[in-house]
C-alpha cells in the first residue's frame, strides 16, 4: 500500500484546474527592461546595457507515489542577449507538500554560448528534504571534438521507498527512509570520427540512510535487516567508466532526427574506497524518426539493458547501486526506485507531436503533446526474464521547448496503482 495514492480525486481536480490556470497565467506573461549592472552573474556583455526579461508565471501541481501531492507556483524569467536569444533562465518556485511542508527552490540555467551551459538548483524544505546541485557542460572544446560534463550534488529525499528485491516485490513490504547523498559525476567525450565517440568518466556517491518523512510507512530496517539489504547502513561508491558511443543526431542538445547507441562498462573498486567490488554493464539504443519535413510528428524510442555483477558472489552490492526501475525517467507509472534486482530491461516509446509554435515577446516555444508507453522489468539476468514480470505504463506528456536546450514537461503515467504525475525539466530520454 502507499501512504498517499498516486493521485486522488482531489488531486485530479487540482490537476485539471492547474492546467486551466496554466493557460491563464501564460497569457498574463509580461516583459521588462532592466539595466545589466543590476543582473550580475546571469548576464554578460552580449546582453547589452539594457536587458530584456520575459517573465511567465506558472502553477506547479504534481503527484507521485512516493511524495504524494505537491502544489505551488513558479515564475520563469527568461533573460535575453542583444540578439534577442535566451541567454539565461531563472525560475524561483514555492511548493507545499503535507510531508515536507513549504519548499523554496531556485533553478537557473546560463547559456553563455551555443556550446556552454551551466545549471544550478537550490532547494530547501521545512522538513527533511533539500537539494543543492550544479551541472556544467561544454561541447565546443578542441573545435567540437571534445565535450566535458560535470555534476556536483548534495541532497536528501525523505520520501524514498524500498519494497524488496526482484520484479514481484509486493506492495505489502513497502518501507520508507531518507536517502542523503553527496555525489559528483565527471566525464570527457572525444569524437573519433564517422559518428563514433569515446567517453571516460568517474562517478562518486556517499550515501547515508536515515528515518523517512512518511511516518505511517515502516522504516526500512523495521522490515529488512542489514544482511538482507546491503548498503542500508550507508555506503560509498567510486566508479570509473568507459563508454563507446555511436551517434547520428542532428543536434547535440535537443535532436529531432538520428540514432544513438552506447555501450558502457563501469567497475566499482573496493580498493578505491567503494563498498564492494562489482561491475555495471549497460547497453542503450535511442532513435528519433520524424514523419514529415516540418518534424511536427516524431517517433522516439529507447531500449536499455543494465546488469550488475559482483566479483565475490557474496551479495554485498548496495541496494541503491543495483539495477533499478521506476520514476520520471524510466517507468513513469511508479515512484522512484520501485523495482530493484541484478538486471533490468526497459523500452520507452513516445510520439512527440508539435501542436503549435507560439512566439511570446519574441520567445519562440514549441508546445508538444507526447503519448507514450513505458515497458520494463527487473530480473536476475536477461536469460531469466519472464513476460509476466514486465510492467506496462501508458501515459501522456505535455511539453514546452525553447531551443536550443530548455524543456519543461508534465508527464502522466499509469501503473497498476493508478496514475502518477511528474513535473520537471528536460526530456525523459
Amino acid at each position: 500500500m502507499h501512504f498517499l495514492p498516486p493521485i486522488s480525486k482531489t488531486g485530479q481536480r487540482l490537476l485539471l484546474r492547474g492546467l486551466a490556470l496554466c493557460t491563464v497565467l501564460v497569457l498574463s506573461a509580461c516583459t521588462s527592461i532592466i539595466p545589466r549592472e543590476s543582473l550580475p552573474l546571469i548576464t554578460d556583455e552580449s546582453c547589452g546595457d539594457q536587458v530584456k526579461i520575459v517573465s511567465i508565471p506558472l502553477p506547479v501541481i504534481a503527484s507521485s507515489p512516493n511524495e504524494g501531492i505537491t502544489s505551488g507556483a513558479l515564475t520563469a524569467f527568461l533573460i535575453h542577449n542583444s540578439q534577442d536569444e535566451v541567454y539565461s533562465l531563472l525560475a524561483p518556485q514555492i511548493n507545499y507538500n503535507e510531508n515536507f511542508g513549504v519548499t523554496g527552490t531556485l533553478f537557473g540555467a546560463i547559456n553563455p554560448s551555443k556550446h556552454r551551459n551551466v545549471e544550478f538548483n537550490l532547494s530547501q524544505s521545512q522538513h527533511t528534504n533539500f537539494d543543492y546541485e550544479v551541472k556544467v557542460s561544454d561541447n565546443g572544446l578542441q573545435d567540437g571534438d571534445l565535450e566535458f560534463k560535470g555534476f556536483l550534488g548534495w541532497f536528501a529525499d525523505g520520501s524514498s521507498r524500498f519494497f524488496g528485491f526482484n520484479a514481484r516485490s509486493p506492495d505489502e513490504l513497502e518501507t520508507n527512509y531518507t536517502n542523503r547523498e553527496i555525489t559528483y559525476n565527471l566525464s570527457a567525450t572525444w569524437f573519433l570520427g564517422r559518428h563514433y565517440y569515446l567517453e571516460l568518466g568517474h562517478r562518486f556517491r556517499h550515501v547515508s540512510i536515515g528515518h523517512g518523512a512518511i511516518t505511517s510507512v515502516p522504516f526500512i530496517t523495521d522490515r529488512f535487516s542489514p544482511q538482507e539489504v546491503p548498503g542500508v547502513s550507508g555506503f560509498t561508491t567510486h566508479a570509473p567508466h568507459i563508454s563507446l558511443i555511436y551517434s547520428t543526431y542532428d543536434a547535440k542538445t535537443l535532436p529531432t532526427y538520428g540514432g544513438y547507441a552506447r555501450i558502457t562498462f563501469e567497475p566499482t573498486i573496493k580498493a578505491l574506497g567503494g563498498a564492494a567490488d562489482y561491475r555495471h554493464y549497460e547497453v542503450e539504443l535511442k532513435g528519433y524518426v520524424p514523419h514529415d519535413d516540418a518534424k511536427r510528428f516524431t517517433s522516439v524510442f529507447r531500449v536499455m539493458y543494465n546488469q550488475t555483477l559482483e566479483d565475490s558472489g557474496t551479495k554485498k552490492v548496495p541496494f541503491l547501486e543495483q539495477s533499478i526501475l521506476g520514476g520520471e525517467n524510466t517507468l513513469r507509472g511508479y515512484g522512484r526506485n520501485r523495482f530493484i534486482d541484478n538486471s533490468f530491461a526497459l523500452l520507452n516509446l513516445e510520439e512527440r507531436i508539435r501542436l503549435f509554435r507560439w512566439e511570446l515577446f519574441n520567445v519562440a516555444a514549441d508546445w508538444e503533446l507526447a503519448p507514450f508507453v513505458d515497458m520494463g522489468a527487473v530480473m536476475e539476468s536477461l536469460d531469466k526474464a519472464q513476460s509476466r514480470n514486465f510492467e506496462i505504463n501508458p501515459g501522456i506528456g505535455f511539453r514546452a521547448t525553447v531551443r536550443p536546450n530548455i524543456v519543461g514537461r508534465v508527464d502522466v503515467g499509469i501503473g497498476k496503482d493508478g496514475p502518477a504525475v511528474y513535473v520537471g525539466l528536460g526530456y525523459p530520454f
